[in-house]
């Protein structure tokens, strides 16, 4: 808004964000099957990244109306390229859970994955999310990216465990990401995890098994088919 109001440009401007989406999605293809062009702009990073732009984006495609994509800045790759912790292979999570259990299971999901994580999370939930972070992953390297391209962009590079120490006595203000460090092959000791057990664990919580012996496959970086004939051999 304020860009088209610098250079004096009037064009219709229309609201769309993750609470109107839904409603708005089917105004918004009347809109182009009657001619007219649309250009999604992001009030932060780009659309479809943590924004409802994934939404139209499909919709536009199943009408066979074009979709074009203009890049710009993303938060998460940003911050990598400067975070100096490996940039390939990466995962872009976005937004974690909030809630505690939620939050650790997720990390159990994720603590033997290779590629470096980048989560987005609130400044107020920083210091827990790290604390649940190192209970699941262990001392990790960790990057603390606060204000990105702002007057006050700062970056703090340490362990899980000197950040949390850090955010003792720095409380935190702003926009925050995290960049976390990739599993290494030693720290993944397969002869201790009980893998038959972290199966049943699944199907008793409701998934079904060949779903849970895929999941705990890829967790572990094994094949399914080998997981598979070793959990109905036992």
């Amino acid at each position: 808004g304020l860009l088209l109001k610098h250079f004096d440009i009037s064009t219709r401007q229309l609201s769309f964000h993750e609470h109107n989406a839904f409603e708005k999605i089917p105004d918004l293809l009347k809109l182009l099957k009657s001619g007219n062009s649309l250009a999604q702009v992001s009030d932060a990073g780009l659309p479809s990244i943590s924004d409802p732009g994934y939404d139209l984006v499909r919709a536009a495609i199943q009408e066979d109306i074009a979709v074009i994509a203009l890049p710009g800045a993303s938060a998460g790759i940003t911050a990598l390229i400067a975070s100096g912790l490996a940039p390939q292979p990466h995962i872009f999570y976005g937004f974690l859970p909030r809630k505690e259990g939620q939050q650790k299971a997720f990390f159990q999901e994720k603590v033997a994955y290779p590629e470096t994580q980048i989560f987005y999370e609130s400044p107020h939930r920083v210091k827990a999310t790290l604390e649940n972070m190192l209970a699941v992953y262990g001392d990790r390297s960790v990057v603390l990216v606060r204000e990105l391209t702002k007057i006050y962009e700062e970056y703090t590079r340490g362990s899980i465990s000197e950040l949390v120490a850090f955010l003792e006595e720095n409380p935190l203000k702003g926009e925050c990401l995290l960049i976390v460090e990739g599993a290494k092959e030693e720290e993944l000791d397969l002869e201790e995890v009980d893998l038959i057990q972290e199966i049943d664990t699944l199907v008793q919580e409701g998934m079904k098994k060949n779903q849970a012996i895929k999941q705990v496959a890829k967790q572990y970086g094994l094949q399914k088919s080998e997981l598979y004939a070793r959990y109905h051999q036992d």
